[in-house]
């Protein structure tokens, strides 16, 4: 999940003082498959990344920006290269890359700079494969900040890196059937949620 887990903690936590007896379902999904769950009518809204897909069903607000950074293990071998990476260089080594369980984005590449890619649909997998020296790839800054700060993972200076280094975050829902009271409580604290709420 490319939220971060201790903003929608302190949210939920909210929100389950506002409303105690409503029950919460989470479901962790990415990319288009975020979409397809919402379209579905599985989930009352869904949280999701800025992809390039709008449907006409769908209402989107936005919540907060994240940031994003491309990094590796300090025993790989990109993690000892001075100065900025080239493509050529990323090409040398295996990506990992978040994978669609929908076909939404079927065809397309998001933060895709090598030809060797590993797909993974799960996050906390490809963080445990980066932590392991085998292959190199983007994670929410918020989920590697301790390993970047003791050292087994470093951050990637990437040359041709042509996307920013926040994603903006937003929440969809369907336009006829929109969020009940608990749902919109809890879209609204999202949207004004503050790091500093978190510590």
């Amino acid at each position: 999940m490319l939220f971060p887990t201790e903003t929608l903690t302190r949210a939920v936590v909210d929100s389950q003082a506002e409303f105690p007896d409503t029950p919460l379902r989470i479901a962790v999904e990415g990319l288009g498959a975020v979409i397809d769950s919402v379209l579905g009518r599985h989930c009352s809204f869904g949280i999701r990344g800025p992809l390039a897909i709008g449907h006409p069903e769908l209402a989107s607000e936005a919540l907060l920006d994240i940031r994003y950074v491309m990094v590796a293990s300090s025993r790989h071998p990109l993690a000892a290269h001075r100065g900025a990476i080239s493509t050529k260089e990323l090409a040398r080594h295996v990506q990992f890359v978040l994978s669609d369980r929908s076909r939404m984005t079927e065809g397309r590449d998001f933060r895709v700079f090598s030809e060797k890619t590993w797909r993974l649909s799960d996050l906390g997998v490809k963080h445990a494969f980066l932590r392991a020296g085998l292959g190199w790839g983007g994670m929410p800054f918020d989920f590697v900040e301790a390993d970047l700060a003791n050292g087994a993972l470093v951050q990637l200076d990437l040359a041709e890196m042509i996307v920013g280094s926040e994603t903006a975050m937003s929440a969809v829902y369907r336009k006829d059937s929109p969020p009940g009271p608990a749902g919109r409580w809890l879209i609204e604290r999202l949207s004004r949620i503050d790091e500093k709420d978190c510590d």
